[in-house]
């Protein structure tokens, strides 16, 4: 998910800078909430059940150009049955496998929409260095979704995220939660609501919505909090589209290796300790390899509440 929210600049681009440019994108259906009205594509296809589906779909439109940022053997399928002048984003498989397997650093420090972006430029398209797009999709209200205490100068605190190694054992989430001096919301599916449980039962300032609140409401919380801590998943991707102060913490991946560090955010702190066995993997492992999983554990809470209580008392 956090692939698809960074393409979203390139289509902005595209579509504002080529004049009379119609813009068509193609992704899973899983996915579809990402470009769910965003109003700088003309038309949103979904991935049918078969490759061959797909192909019809795509070749009844009459392309001029392909852009492929997924560049995988479906896409290439794609490109060869089609036949229209295509570019396509570079992933850089062997430097990143290098960089994992002998802990290098082979791959530039370049964001990801940035090299995304260079499939572009034989357009004539440029980075407009605006932030990522996203759209809710329904006009909520606070006080439906969250107790009154909790309505005003909250933190979001994204707690889930896919595999264990993204995510931070409760009792350090615990030991933050405590240092903050703002209410906090917990937010992530229904993977965390037990944790969140946990986390809210032994502390006075949290409030659990995980589980509890739709994606769309999740995401509408995200954009009034004050500030958002996070892990590397798709939900704290998201945030940046509303330029909030964020606390990125990684543990066992990195944001260079993948290039997806938070973009074009003010505030921001990326949170992550130096291990001679970090990275581990590039998406997240369900166990430490080591056993220790001091990636997280030895990550010291006072960096992530001091500046989540500095930028509140900043905006005060």
């Amino acid at each position: 998910m956090g692939d698809i929210i960074y393409t979203t600049p390139v289509v902005r681009c595209l579509k504002k800078q080529l004049s009379g440019a119609e813009v068509h994108f193609l992704t899973k259906p899983a996915f579809k909430y990402i470009y769910d009205n965003n109003p700088y594509i003309d038309k949103l296809l979904l991935l049918k059940q078969t490759l061959g589906e797909t192909i019809k779909d795509i070749k009844a439109e009459h392309y001029d150009y392909i852009i492929d940022l997924h560049n995988n053997l479906r896409t290439t399928l794609i490109k060869l049955s089609i036949r229209a002048r295509s570019s396509t984003y570079k992933k850089q498989r062997l430097r990143k496998w290098l960089s994992l397997k002998f802990n290098l650093k082979l791959v530039p420090p370049v964001h990801l929409v940035d090299r995304y972006m260079q499939a572009v430029r034989f357009l004539g398209v440029k980075n407009d260095d605006a932030p990522i797009n996203y759209y809710i999709k329904t006009h909520h209200k606070l006080n439906t979704l969250l107790p009154l205490s909790y309505q005003k100068n909250y933190v979001a605190f994204v707690i889930g995220a896919k595999h264990f190694t993204k995510r931070m054992p409760n009792e350090k989430i615990i030991a933050i939660c405590q240092g903050l001096n703002q209410p906090v919301v917990l937010l992530g599916g229904n993977d965390v609501k037990a944790n969140g449980k946990e986390i809210a039962s032994k502390t006075s300032n949290v409030y659990n919505a995980c589980g509890i609140t739709t994606l769309d409401e999740s995401v509408f919380l995200l954009s009034k909090a004050n500030s958002v801590i996070g892990f590397d998943t798709g939900l704290t991707h998201i945030a940046e589209a509303f330029d909030k102060p964020i606390a990125s913490i990684w543990g066992g991946t990195v944001p260079e290796l993948l290039g997806v560090q938070p973009y074009k955010v003010k505030e921001v702190l990326i949170a992550g300790i130096d291990l001679p066995c970090r990275p581990c993997s590039k998406f997240g492992l369900e166990k430490c390899p080591l056993g220790h999983f001091k990636c997280m554990n030895d990550i010291p809470e006072g960096i992530i509440t001091g500046f989540t209580n500095k930028t509140a008392a900043d905006k005060s």
